[in-house]
């Protein structure tokens, strides 16, 4: 049976981990070609999905940075463009709080927040309003006059290496060439909800690392209880369940088997969603304080996965999986 997840634990980052470190890590991958990944639906989703878990149970930090370029360069070739060689790519799309951009004029202007790898990508895709039609997906390069960083936004402590913060575009000139599909197109192109499944299996390589740190607490210990028993045998078991949905889903998405490729995407990121609520509520339940606080490791992977994960929004995300659910029900 197919897994994403490799059988034994990968090598831990050096440290200290900060954004420069990071970003030289995923510049040499996307060098050494690690980040040419097969793009979604052409046959090796499995693979696609596996590297990028390795890479997020390597550490989350640099699975979202390498899945943000990976993301871009597939949706580029979804719209039938090539990436500019050797750049550096992520994907802003968030619209948080009544922030996002907009081009008029022939100017792009406004302030997108959560834009990982702000002060450090060579380029991005930038979601902006047009006029009064749908948004348009815009490839920027980041080095233009008015690209404004503001790294004071990202406070988290979780992922705090992911260099989130906001950027703010004040008049950034933007052609006809730059524009990437029809407008509307980012959203109702066939990979958008598979893209949505490469990011939960980056979620499940966070939790496998947990679980990894989990275990090596436990060994080192020499003992543990049944309630510790109990509580990692459920660990293990949810997220080799979602590990099994991913690598389903991998398959419809390939033509393998049959299945609403779209709708299975949206159950793994409900799927790996809950099985990170169970790590963050296990984990600590299972190691007690001592773990937490004297091996920075641990806490670490807690914290960078309880904010990552949050790309998830809960209820409001499950709802709408259960109307489409209902409404194929009633068709």
């Amino acid at each position: 049976m197919k897994t994403l997840l490799e059988p034994t634990a990968p090598e831990p980052l050096t440290e200290p981990r900060t954004v420069e470190t990071i970003t030289a890590m995923v510049r040499l991958l996307m060098a050494n070609g690690v980040l040419d990944l097969p793009r979604p639906g052409a046959g090796d989703t499995w693979g696609r999905w596996t590297t990028l878990a390795g890479l997020g149970r390597r550490d989350l930090v640099l699975g979202r940075l390498a899945e943000g370029h990976t993301d871009a360069l597939a949706i580029l070739a979804e719209g039938g463009r090539d990436p500019v060689p050797e750049a550096l790519y992520g994907v802003w799309a968030a619209r948080s709080g009544g922030t996002g951009a907009v081009v008029e004029g022939g100017a792009l202007t406004g302030t997108v927040r959560f834009c990982s790898g702000a002060q450090v990508l060579d380029r991005a895709l930038v979601v902006a309003d047009f006029e009064q039609g749908p948004p348009i997906l815009l490839d920027v390069d980041l080095r233009e006059p008015g690209v404004q960083p503001l790294p004071e936004t990202w406070q988290a402590l979780g992922m705090d290496a992911s260099d989130s913060g906001d950027v703010r575009f004040d008049r950034v000139s933007v052609t006809a060439a730059q524009v990437v599909g029809e407008p509307g197109w980012y959203v109702a192109r066939p990979g958008f909800a598979v893209g949505g499944a490469g990011v939960a299996a980056v979620w499940l390589g966070g939790c496998a690392a947990v679980l990894d740190s989990v275990m090596a607490f436990l060994l080192n210990r020499g003992s543990a209880d049944e309630h510790q028993h109990a509580h990692f045998g459920a660990l293990h078991t949810a997220i080799h369940e979602a590990d099994a949905l991913l690598a389903r889903t991998a398959d419809v998405v390939d033509g393998g088997s049959e299945g609403d490729p779209a709708l299975l995407s949206t159950l793994c990121r409900a799927a790996v969603e809950r099985t990170a609520r169970q790590v963050l509520d296990l984990a600590p339940e299972i190691t007690g304080p001592t773990a937490l606080c004297r091996d920075r490791r641990l806490p670490r992977q807690l914290a960078d996965l309880l904010v990552y994960v949050r790309q998830h929004h809960g209820a409001r995300d499950l709802a709408a999986l259960g109307a489409e659910l209902l409404k194929g029900a009633q068709r």
